[in-house]
């Protein structure tokens, strides 16, 4: 019967040792470089617009905590911000609808959480899982992401989210004759470099 409790435990402190081991939470620090690029598309039943972040804007550092869980690794409070006023779409008048859009006045920023990482079968690339929150709603995606390493690690991909998912409206121009889709892309290629 002591013999059996002891092998019990045994097995226990085992698994335990393997499990926190991978489990420990790591931190880094990773800075985005003017090579990176973000822009928000979209169309309009008259034509096409794009927004550019203005790269120099982002808050760096970014602070990465991960731990390691098999495969995938798990990210715990790394997020990115993004203020709604670092978007150009190319004129002012555009610029103040798409804050109009974001509602910039109640909720100056995007955030976008990055939860997980997981290796794609049979390919190099990684689907990535991340809440991005717009005008004060959090919605959860799943998006396929390249990454290639050299000097710098190269993040792209892109994501296509609806207006009406965050209560968003566009504004509608010449008495309603204008309206945006309510579907707009989000194309991203972030050089990242390890602080």
């Amino acid at each position: 019967m002591i013999i059996k409790r002891i092998i019990f435990l045994i097995s226990i402190v085992t698994a335990l040792a393997f499990t926190t081991r991978d489990s420990t939470i790591k931190s880094t620090s990773v800075i985005i470089t003017t090579e990176s690029s973000l822009v928000v598309r979209g169309t309009t039943n008259v034509n096409t617009f794009s927004c550019v972040f203005n790269i120099n804007k982002f808050k760096n550092p970014i602070h990465v905590n991960y731990c390691v869980e098999g495969a995938k690794m798990v990210f715990k409070k790394t997020a990115l911000v993004l203020d709604n006023n670092c978007f150009d779409c190319g004129g002012k008048g555009i610029n103040s609808d798409f804050q109009k859009i974001l509602k910039t006045d109640k909720y100056p920023q995007i955030t976008l959480f990055l939860k997980e990482i997981t290796p794609l079968e049979n390919t190099l690339d990684v689907q990535a899982s991340i809440n991005i929150e717009i005008a004060g709603i959090v919605k959860a995606y799943k998006i396929p992401v390249k990454v290639k390493k050299n000097n710098d690690m190269l993040i792209t991909g892109d994501l296509a989210i609806s207006l009406d998912d965050y209560g968003l409206e566009a504004p509608k121009k010449m008495f309603g004759l204008i309206s945006v889709d309510d579907t707009i892309e989000i194309f991203f290629q972030l050089a990242v470099r390890e602080k």
